[in-house]
């Protein structure tokens, strides 16, 4: 019969030795977590008075400090413009805190000061800079007055009078002083339309424009190189208009007058 000492069945074995990796890494990767303390009054004074003397920093270093100032103003997209001129136009106001300037009020005053200004973005670049990014007009059409030449850009607006007529430019003809389209559309919309025809002209067709005339918003005609003429009516239906102002100019080669005004029924005269 076996003794005392002897191992009972089925009993296990404790482990002996030293513990496995496996068990160290699982102890060693274990977080500890250290108990929350809320600051005490004194820590809550501390953290309130460097926030107020972080922010009078930043106030003073904004506003009164020579850190900040505008001493250089820069003026880019520009093609006719110089940028001098565009500078002086914007006044703004040197060696003031950057962060003050009124960028709106530059915006407003460059563009009533330079008309051919159309779009301007003003924004500030740190630390001393106002960037000035300018898109000008560009003329679509030519209104000559008294010797010189009105530019007229793709709203119909007149932005610009030069003493040069600038190249490839046609001349724009208003004659609607006894039209009852100058009272209900007003010049503006009558320049607009003007425009929107010569741009409904095909390429093969706008690099031989030379005059756009308007009798009224429904009686715009086009005077092409050669004397040649082409009645287009109103702004309406441009896209068909120009395919069969092509087709007749292809096919009757030697006509001088051209009448798209109701493209469905066009007609052809002079040889």
């Amino acid at each position: 019969m076996a003794g005392p000492t002897t191992a009972r069945r089925g009993e296990k074995k404790s482990p002996s030795g030293p513990p496995s990796s496996a068990e160290v890494r699982g102890r060693r990767l274990r977080w500890v977590r250290l108990p929350r303390r809320a600051p005490g009054r004194r820590g809550l004074i501390i953290i309130l008075v460097l926030a107020v003397l972080l922010g009078a920093f930043g106030v003073w270093a904004l506003y009164a400090s020579d850190w900040l100032r505008l001493e250089r103003v820069r003026a880019t997209g520009i093609d006719v413009l110089t940028p001098r001129e565009v500078v002086a136009a914007a006044h703004a106001p040197m060696d003031a805190p950057l962060v003050s300037v009124d960028t709106d009020a530059l915006e407003h005053r460059l563009r009533a000061r330079l008309p051919r200004i159309k779009t301007v973005d003003v924004e500030r670049s740190w630390p001393h800079t106002i960037s000035l990014k300018v898109t000008e007009r560009t003329p679509e059409l030519l209104m000559q007055t008294g010797g010189k030449f009105a530019e007229v850009d793709a709203e119909g607006v007149r932005f610009a009078t030069v003493a040069t007529a600038p190249k490839g430019i046609p001349l724009l003809e208003m004659s609607v002083s006894d039209s009852p389209s100058l009272r209900q559309f007003g010049p503006d919309r009558l320049r607009r339309a003007a425009v929107e025809v010569a741009q409904d002209l095909p390429p093969v067709v706008r690099k031989d424009v030379r005059k756009v005339r308007v009798r009224s918003y429904d009686a715009i005609s086009v005077e092409l190189a050669g004397g040649r003429t082409v009645a287009w009516g109103s702004r309406e239906q441009g896209a068909e208009k120009a395919k069969v102002l092509v087709a007749l100019l292809k096919a009757a080669r030697t006509a001088r007058h051209f009448d798209v005004s109701v493209p469905s029924a066009p007609a052809v005269s002079g040889s």
